[in-house]
């Protein structure tokens, strides 16, 4: 399987960061740029097409039902992701390098993290589903990560969601969880928290679920 994708690719500025975006089902290489140009002006984007149709709706890997992933398939396809984020990043040395996920797009992006966490300096899940409970990795250590997701989401369940949050704090990555009452949709207050999760310099562990106002 090669590592190549259909991709939106702008180059960095210089001393910018790197952010890779992965779309949602049913989304493209577009859903997430012109956010990322707006939190982040000068920062260079890269953005993969999901290569799994799902009755016409792209996706990152295939599944069998809904939250029923096929999981030879999604290793498979981590495995791929990873080449691609690496090669991106050999292409930009000494850059910080982001990731951004919703839906489909935050789990395979989970995944990779979940095997090679070195890829990321940062990543923001934004309702991700982990109907699994991942190997330890160590590597996760001091991450930043951001996890976002509605309380009431019929696709990802919160008790899912707090333990995805709970799996990364035993590895102990620096995690936060912001969640809106609402469900699956993004919320203006969850963009707010993720503006504020990419562009301050020093980023620390909530000790509470910061709950977002409706939006």
């Amino acid at each position: 399987m090669t590592t190549s994708y259909q991709a939106f690719r702008k180059p960095p500025a210089a001393g910018a960061p790197l952010v890779f975006t992965f779309h949602g089902t049913g989304g493209n290489e577009l859903q997430f740029t012109e956010l990322v140009e707006q939190i982040m002006p000068d920062a260079g984007i890269v953005s993969p097409r999901g290569d799994v149709s799902e009755f016409g709706a792209l996706r990152f890997f295939r599944r069998t039902g809904e939250g029923v992933y096929d999981m030879q398939d999604l290793a498979r396809r981590t495995d791929k992701m990873a080449g691609f984020i690496a090669a991106h990043r050999a292409e930009h040395p000494d850059r910080p390098v982001y990731g951004l996920g919703y839906s489909n797009g935050a789990n395979i992006l989970a995944a990779v993290l979940f095997k090679h966490p070195e890829l990321f300096d940062r990543a923001a899940l934004m309702h991700p589903l982990i109907p699994w409970t991942p190997e330890a990795q160590a590597g996760l250590k001091g991450k930043r990560i951001l996890i976002t997701a509605g309380e009431r989401d019929p696709i990802c369940p919160l008790p899912l969601t707090q333990a995805l949050t709970a799996y990364f704090r035993r590895q102990e990555a620096d995690v936060e969880l912001s969640l809106h009452a609402g469900g699956h949709e993004i919320r203006q207050n969850e963009l707010q928290d993720l503006q504020a999760f990419f562009t301050r310099k020093t980023a620390g562990p909530l000790a509470e679920p910061h709950r977002l106002s409706a939006g």
